[in-house]
């Protein structure tokens, strides 16, 4: 008996060991390809942040309809009880990190403590600002507490007067007709003012929806006193929030202009994103990028027979368009050189699954108006002409969307640019996500300044393609500071675009229409080129010294997910952190 007990204890200790072999193999595996998670206080408190902030966005804002007793969340506007419960949960995360010890997590982790105690904070102080754009529109929305009160109600299905509700909606009816009046008249209306006042009654629009989508039909007194007011209201709400609207006048080229940020609130912006630059010192280096853009032009353009005249050669380039239908077909023939390139240099890993399965689709007409070129991502989605645009815009989207063109962008938008950044993002440090331009679009344009050096392209033709877009990088630097320091106006930015660059007009004015008419990220188009020569400078710094191979620069980079860039530097290098650390990195010579 004593034996047998023996032997299968010798057996249990025997299989224990082999599991933990195994696991101490897998781990090793994991640790090889840096795939681990590198502690464990860290990506629990994100990965939490994160689930929190989506259940309480989800509950405090208005569902759109329904499908099976589920509420379908779209953006809603903001309103206090809402910024004052998301405003505890930042608190909350703060001090969660203030009761770690800084000092005993890993340098990676260190990294994540940096950024997310930096994000909570811009949080906060984001709150502040729609707190006061808020009060800024309140005279024009005095019924918007009353609306809110019988949303939190409708939150836990409590059974409403349904009487006091319809003569509560007639008084905002009456409110709304007294304050059209007002609106007509008043002409002295800022751009903030006006689109935060749409915000808000969009916001108050999908508050009523929601109330009255979840009591009409099922409480029969509800459904008796409110149908009809409910249907004059929403009608006069939607009027009303259009009015807001039209007192916005577009110029010429139809654009709406936003107000300018100004240079504090860049300057501000760019030590949020750790970018140690000022304006002016980020637009005199795209002026010098651009200066030596000009100077490959011309060596192009005298190979190509049109002298020091690169424009003219630049104009021959945008004629080798292809005929309408082919636009997918030199797609697919510029993404299969590219990854053919990659990987006869071994540059990057790319997994099989990744080149399984990017799509492919074409473009609305009305989405080219604000795009004129194709963008990517897990997709790729084709701008190139249909038949119910004009002889004008066709030609001119033909002419701007030429394969010498898209020579320097299908990688950018595909394989290893966002596709690979996407398809990356969801199988490594998936917890971590600190999205900015400088990472997503500088990883992108960092291979087109990579693959310039390794003499990607061989044709004058697909040389003067590549330097057209390194000069439209160049340029958004340019006319984004100039417009947000109250410089140039968004027609100035159209005019640099034409004769600068030289863009088609219609393609100019769509580049200049999202980012100046919308509420986009200020630095959006600067972090283009600024991202890429940061990942650029890194190569150089660990690459180009010897420290580390190519492709495990590359691997380690992209599976670190998305980051400042000087942060994704700080891991690579293993640089020393503090928790009140502060951009410093140099990156441009």
């Amino acid at each position: 008996m004593e034996i047998l007990r023996s032997t299968k204890t010798i057996k249990m200790i025997g299989t224990f060991i082999g599991a933990l072999l195994g696991l101490v193999t897998i781990a090793s595996g994991f640790a090889q390809v840096a795939d681990f998670v590198p502690c464990q206080e860290m990506p629990y408190i994100m990965e939490n942040f994160q689930a929190d902030s989506r259940v309480l966005d989800n509950f405090y804002s208005p569902s759109t309809g329904s499908f099976y007793g589920f509420g379908r969340r779209g953006p809603s506007a903001s309103y206090p009880e809402k910024l004052e419960r998301m405003d505890r949960l930042y608190k909350e995360y703060l001090d969660k990190l203030g009761a770690l010890d800084f000092e005993a997590l890993s340098q990676e982790c260190q990294v994540d403590y940096i950024l997310l105690k930096r994000d909570l904070n811009e949080n906060l102080r984001q709150s502040q600002v729609e707190r006061r754009e808020l009060d800024s529109v309140a005279k024009w929305f005095p019924f918007s507490d009353t609306v809110y009160d019988l949303f939190k109600l409708r939150r836990r299905g409590i059974q409403p007067d349904a009487q006091q509700v319809a003569k509560e909606w007639s008084g905002i009816f009456d409110q709304i007709d007294s304050l059209k009046t007002m609106l007509k008249e008043s002409d002295d209306l800022s751009v903030l003012v006006i689109r935060k006042a749409t915000d808000v009654g969009n916001g108050l629009q999908q508050a009523l929806a929601d109330v009255h989508g979840f009591y009409n039909g099922y409480d029969p007194m509800f459904t008796w006193w409110t149908s009809k007011t409910y249907e004059d209201l929403d009608a006069s709400l939607k009027e009303y929030t259009e009015l807001f609207k039209q007192k916005q006048t577009p110029d010429k080229n139809g654009i709406v202009s936003r107000k300018p940020v100004g240079r504090e609130e860049l300057i501000r912006l760019l030590e949020y994103q750790m970018v140690p630059y000022t304006p002016e010192e980020l637009t005199k280096i795209a002026n010098e990028e651009f200066a030596w853009c000009e100077k490959e032009m011309l060596k192009a353009s005298q190979e190509l027979g049109f002298g020091n005249d690169w424009k003219a050669a630049l104009e021959f380039v945008k004629e080798t368009y292809v005929p309408p239908g082919k636009q997918p077909e030199a797609i697919l023939d510029l993404y299969e050189k590219s990854v053919a390139f990659l990987k006869k240099h071994d540059l990057v890993t790319i997994p099989p699954l990744e080149e399984e399965v990017w799509g492919m689709y074409m473009m609305s007409p009305e989405r080219q108006r604000t795009n004129a070129f194709f963008t990517g991502g897990t997709n790729i989605t084709i701008s190139y002409p249909t038949n119910t645009m004009d002889h004008e815009f066709k030609m001119m989207s033909m002419r701007g969307n030429n394969p010498n063109f898209s020579f320097a962008t299908v990688h950018h938008e595909l394989i290893p640019g966002h596709n690979m950044q996407y398809f990356m993002n969801e199988r490594y440090r998936t917890y971590r996500n600190f999205g900015t331009p400088f990472w997503m679009e500088g990883w992108a344009l960092y291979w087109e300044l990579l693959l310039w050096d390794m003499d990607f392209p061989t044709t004058p033709e697909e040389k003067i393609g590549m330097l057209f877009w390194h000069m439209h990088r160049c340029a958004r630097i340019i006319f984004s500071f100039n417009f947000h320091m109250g410089e140039w106006t968004p027609q100035q930015c159209i005019d640099f675009l034409v004769d600068k660059v030289g863009h088609e007009r219609i393609n100019a004015e769509s580049e200049i229409r999202g980012p100046l008419s919308s509420n986009s990220n200020p630095l959006y188009q600067v972090g283009y080129l600024t991202g890429g020569r940061q990942f650029y400078a890194l190569k150089k710094e660990m690459v180009d010294s010897g420290k580390m191979g190519i492709k495990e620069f590359h691997d380690k980079a992209i599976r670190l997910n998305a980051m400042p860039m000087e942060m994704v530097r700080a891991i690579i290098t293993g640089q020393e952190l503090t928790k009140d650390f502060k951009t410093n990195w140099k990156f441009y010579e």
